[in-house]
């Protein structure tokens, strides 16, 4: 009996962005995966996960990959800063991408896809036993042109710094996605949390624009009251939601139900 051919899953993400599709996404911070399944059999295109700011450990982010595999869904890890393990630990559990929070500079961008990328695009170590490189089961030169391929890397733009670097950044190989951050850029620029503040808004623009340009992805957070002006605005990656919100609204609807109820 012929053993079945082994290939890296595709990722949903690249595919519905180079197909002209607005990107899909839901941010969870439980760490439990019911929550990345349900957003996943629903029809999302991307969840969002984060070691970032969240106290999720390795296991509940390898269990949130399953879940969404299970769904042809992308997961994507928000990375803590530090060295390469730290940057890559994601992919080799077969996340589909990362996304790598507060990118300061050209030279920091250049060092995240030296971390991340194999040759010829960057020098990111080489191992294959893991789940990304099917347990050694691809091939080693399969592996590196896969992983390069079906794997996206996204820096997020949260910061004033790097706006003098955008078109460089944004020109680099190995860099699919520019994600603007909102809230940490309006503290950046002295303003926290002045979504409408000139020089934000104007960052906001210009991160859509230059993505444009250089042909990448360009992605944002957004709510209902303003998502068709993201759109508009040129960003092809929306993450609108999250677990934690949707579950604090409905406690609140249910409790505001029982109110009246006792009230009347």
């Amino acid at each position: 009996m012929k053993s079945k051919p082994i290939a890296m899953r595709p990722s949903r993400v690249l595919a519905s962005y180079r197909a002209g599709q607005v990107v899909s996404c839901f941010k969870t911070n439980l760490a439990d995966a019911r929550a990345v399944e349900i957003a996943a059999m629903l029809g999302f295109d991307c969840v969002w996960t984060c070691v970032e700011h969240v106290g999720n450990d390795w296991s509940a982010v390898e269990q949130a990959i399953w879940a969404a595999k299970g769904h042809d869904t992308d997961l994507m890890v928000r990375v803590g800063r530090g060295s390469y393990s730290d940057h890559v630990r994601a992919l080799e559990m077969d996340a589909s991408g990362i996304l790598v929070p507060h990118v300061m500079s050209l030279q920091d961008a250049e060092w995240v896809v030296r971390m991340t990328r194999f040759h010829p695009i960057g020098r990111r170590p080489v191992d294959g036993g893991n789940a990304d490189g099917a347990y050694c089961n691809l091939a080693m030169l399969d592996y590196m042109q896969q992983a390069n391929a079906q794997r996206f890397v996204a820096l997020q733009i949260e910061d004033p710094e790097p706006l003098s670097d955008l078109e460089a950044i944004a020109d680099l190989e190995g860099v699919d996605m520019l994600f603007f951050g909102p809230s940490d850029f309006s503290q950046g620029i002295g303003a926290p949390g002045q979504s409408d503040h000139p020089t934000l808004v104007d960052a906001r623009r210009r991160v859509a624009q230059v993505c444009e340009k250089y042909g990448k992805m360009a992605g944002t957070v957004a709510s209902p009251e303003n998502v068709r002006q993201m759109v508009d605005l040129g960003y092809r990656f929306i993450n609108i939601g999250a677990d934690v919100l949707a579950l604090s609204q409905y406690c609140k609807d249910m409790l505001a139900i029982l109110a009246e109820a006792t009230e009347a």
